[in-house]
């Protein structure tokens, strides 16, 4: 953000400030500007310092506008682990995607040392140190595991507390998710809402139904624990296609209890590759959509945006990501 002061305007007799930035986070392209123009009395002088605390109160109303919503991401990087962190090319794209968001959610992340994570984190950071993130222990029920992580800018939110649910016995074999949530508070000054708490969720596509069903026991659980219905749960449900058919919508309470709103439609494409799938989706309670732009939900096309060729875009992940504006 530039701030330009100038004294006094020709042929006038008044002052002027002005405030002006080029390019919105989300938008790119996007440009800002501002003039405040007032007319003052003769004695102009003795009014200055006056007019520079106006100037200021400008610069940071236009400072407010520019971040009065932050967007939030889910995306699956398909296989993301140390053979990917080692691609630069890959990784100076997935970094373009990562630094789009205030907070992303990355799914599939095979990586058992967290090194992929710091070779990430090193280059979204490049330059400056904008981004830190949260993520979870290794989930899974073999040698097979992935994470969830959350890369979030530090200047507009904050993590305030997070846990691992409980789904039953692994090594029973009653546990209930293949990768059980690992639930995450933020909170921010920018939103109307203060604190906010996501659910991820990559369900076995196998397992899809159940797995997205019982989503609706995780949020039950949060709403005990914590005392909060301002939930999003998203990521890649497999929620789509063969895997939940037309006939099994009615077996997820998710979907049946309408106090839930689905931001992501059956309508959707969510895949990079030749298919047509809603796969992956942002649910939300009745209380968190109160903080929602509303219709800002959409799969961000990465392969459009940044004029990827299909081979290079699929290179990065078979997966788009979905986004929401919260307000």
């Amino acid at each position: 953000m530039e701030q330009q002061v100038n004294k006094k305007t020709p042929n006038t007799g008044c002052y002027r400030c002005s405030y002006k930035s080029s390019g919105d986070r989300h938008k790119p392209g996007f440009v800002f500007t501002a003039d405040f123009l007032l007319l003052l009395p003769e004695q102009v002088e003795r009014q200055w310092p006056r007019m520079r605390a106006l100037c200021s109160v400008g610069l940071f109303v236009g400072l407010l506008h520019l971040s009065s919503s932050l967007l939030l991401g889910a995306f699956n990087i398909k296989t993301f682990g140390d053979t990917k962190a080692s691609n630069t090319t890959l990784m100076d794209i997935i970094s373009t995607i990562v630094q789009r968001y205030d907070v992303v959610l990355i799914q599939e992340v095979r990586d058992s040392d967290l090194s992929a994570t710091k070779k990430l984190m090193d280059h979204v950071n490049k330059g400056s140190s904008q981004f830190s993130y949260i993520v979870s222990e290794p989930l899974g029920r073999s040698t097979y595991t992935e994470r969830y992580l959350f890369l979030y800018r530090q200047a507009s939110v904050s993590v305030v507390k997070s846990y691992t649910y409980d789904d039953g016995c692994e090594s029973c074999g009653t546990d209930t998710f293949m990768r059980e949530p690992f639930v995450v508070m933020f909170s921010s000054k920018y939103t109307a809402l203060p604190t906010f708490t996501l659910i991820p969720q990559h369900t076995s596509p196998e397992s899809a139904v159940v797995e997205t069903d019982a989503l609706y026991d995780v949020v039950t659980d949060v709403r005990t624990r914590w005392n909060t219905n301002n939930i999003v749960l998203l990521g890649d449900f497999n929620a789509g296609c063969t895997y939940v058919s037309s006939s099994e919508w009615n077996q997820i309470r998710l979907f049946t209890d309408k106090s839930f709103h689905w931001l992501i439609p059956n309508t959707a494409d969510t895949t990079v590759s030749t298919t047509n799938c809603p796969y992956d989706r942002i649910v939300v309670t009745a209380d968190m959509l109160k903080g929602v732009v509303q219709s800002s939900a959409q799969v961000y096309d990465f392969m459009a945006n940044l004029k990827l060729s299909h081979s290079l875009a699929l290179a990065v992940s078979d997966h788009f990501p979905v986004e929401v504006k919260l307000t």
